[in-house]
């Protein structure tokens, strides 16, 4: 029997009872009787029988999981995400399954699509990098299913969603560096059409003007913000016949790159040129010197993203209204900008 799929009636003839009172046991049933429940598991153990989860959900309408798509999940910043989501859910008896988009938007539609194929009760999701078209997330709102964007989101779609104040996080940024004495500061912005880079950017250039500092173009520019576009931007800046004098990056990961260039051209940091990210990635503590950056709670972000998809699935019966929850970001101030020690 080991060499074969174990079904529902493999465990019944075993215990010579019927299918549908094996499918009730399993499904703890109020009427099946305690002592046929035990005998039923043990005996599915036995067999290794595989609950079809799928089928389940098709039957009673819920398949307790939950889908989380993430860019990619070896930052921790969204491992920290999942994290957060996974302690609530399973707390609350339902399974994650885990998605990642790796910023292409033709993976992301494919994890969409064998999310819904699975069944799952609703889908948690930051947008890809490369996702301009957003007609497959209108098929989950389409399908009922609840739909929470955290992080990356997408405002012209109508469901909930969690980030951190971008804005607010980038005005602390500059306002710090120029408390430094920093007067030219620069920015790696990200793509544009991703609403995080978007406020990041525009909270840069408010504190700025709030401080009656120039906003100079030259200074700005737009980028994947990874190691590499970090050390490509550094070096853009450097052949300026007048550079900066901080970097605020919107990426840990460019800010690292930065760092990189200016430590092999022995340019101080941040005697010469300060540099800040944003993130409070794992490695901002860890890297010579430690990175001033922004931490989003990313646990706390998780945690109320899977809140309000159980808010959701409450209220199923009822209009629900989706929610905006906006998070406080946090400046943690380090070595990379301090000048004034």
């Amino acid at each position: 029997m080991s060499e074969k799929k174990i079904r529902l009636s493999d465990i019944a003839n075993e215990l010579g009872v019927t299918a549908s009172t094996v499918s009730r046991a399993l499904q703890d049933h109020p009427r099946i009787s305690d002592s046929t429940k035990e005998a039923v598991v043990k005996k599915a153990e036995e067999l290794n029988y595989q609950y079809n989860n799928i089928a389940a959900a098709l039957r009673k309408g819920t398949s307790n999981l939950l889908g989380i798509l993430v860019p990619t999940a070896d930052r921790n910043f969204f491992s920290s995400i999942i994290r957060g989501v996974e302690e609530l859910a399973n707390d609350t008896g339902y399974n994650v399954v885990i998605c990642q988009s790796y910023d292409s938007f033709e993976k992301e539609k494919k994890n969409i699509n064998a999310l819904l194929e699975a069944q799952v009760d609703g889908i948690l999701a930051s947008i890809a990098m490369e996702t301009a078209d957003y007609a497959h997330y209108q098929k989950v709102l389409d399908s009922n299913i609840p739909l929470i964007f955290y992080d990356r989101v997408n405002p012209s779609l109508h469901t909930s969603s969690v980030v951190v104040d971008d804005y607010r996080g980038a005005y602390q940024v500059v306002e710090h560096l120029v408390d430094q004495g920093c007067s030219r500061i620069a920015h790696f912005a990200g793509e544009q059409h991703i609403n995080i880079y978007q406020e990041r950017l525009r909270g840069y250039k408010d504190a700025l003007k709030a401080h009656d500092m120039p906003v100079d173009e030259q200074l700005i520019i737009k980028n994947k913000l990874k190691l590499d576009s970090g050390s490509e931007a550094m070096k853009q800046l450097l052949s300026l016949s007048n550079p900066p004098d901080a970097i605020f990056s919107a990426s840990d990961y460019a800010a690292i790159g930065a760092i990189q260039v200016l430590k092999e051209k022995n340019i101080d940091v941040p005697g010469q040129i300060a540099v800040a990210g944003f993130s409070n990635e794992q490695f901002t503590s860890l890297v010579d010197p430690p990175l001033t950056t922004i931490d989003q709670q990313t646990n706390k972000m998780g945690k109320m993203a899977a809140e309000l998809f159980f808010q959701q699935m409450k209220s199923k019966e009822q209009e629900f209204e989706p929610q905006q929850k906006v998070l406080e970001p946090k400046l943690i101030t380090r070595a990379s900008t301090l000048k004034k020690r």
